[in-house]
């Protein structure tokens, strides 16, 4: 039976391009010190080029706007963590540092749609649990590497995976997430290279007990 291969539907292209629009039309708008709760969808919507009513033929508000583009944010950062493993080509604490300095990279080319997610998650708890459950998702992963490594003894047994990769995805998200606010990025490689030895060899190399 001949295989089918599957090509995006055009409004599913629609959407992907509205997206596109509107997350430049927010982090233009963001750049310009307006914070996402001020930005009204008319705002948005004229700023994008749109009517109101094609807006909401893709988005319920623009609280579903921020969903979308945090989700987007998190899926690309969760991508550039999960290419690093400890062992084998760009593995190690080098191959972590530059994969830290990717991900401050990444968010650092998105900080106003970074920042709106903070502002918004600080009172709406569907953007909270939403950029939570990204989170969860990848310390899952993490656990699972952390646990490899422990049968594979380069990992003392006495390291509690579940609360070492919480560690490393909730206390490293916060620092780069600090690092992309509070600095131009002259020292994100020197951050990254704390945020790796710091995981390291607290966590991947740590000394048996």
């Amino acid at each position: 039976m001949a295989s089918t291969t599957r090509r995006p539907s055009d409004a599913a292209q629609r959407r992907a391009a509205l997206e596109k629009r509107i997350q430049s039309v927010i982090e233009e708008q963001l750049r310009r010190g307006v914070t996402y709760t001020e930005l009204s969808v008319e705002q948005i919507a004229q700023a994008a080029g749109v009517s109101r009513s094609t807006f909401y033929l893709y988005f319920r508000d623009k609280v579903d706007v921020l969903l979308r583009l945090s989700g987007s944010l998190k899926s690309e950062s969760s991508k550039i963590a999960a290419s690093w493993e400890p062992v084998g080509p760009g593995g190690g604490a080098e191959g972590l540092a530059h994969t830290y300095e990717r991900i401050l990279h990444h968010y650092r080319s998105h900080a106003a749609v970074l920042a709106a997610i903070q502002e918004v998650s600080a009172y709406d708890p569907v953007v909270r649990e939403a950029w939570t459950a990204d989170q969860d998702r990848f310390i899952d992963h993490l656990v699972t590497v952390l646990v490899g490594e422990q049968q594979a003894g380069r990992t003392p047994a006495d390291v509690d995976p579940r609360l070492a990769a919480q560690l490393i995805v909730q206390g490293g998200g916060y620092a780069i997430a600090q690092q992309v606010a509070t600095s131009n990025g002259d020292d994100d490689a020197a951050v990254a290279r704390e945020l790796a030895l710091g995981y390291w060899y607290g966590i991947y190399r740590r000394p048996a007990a």
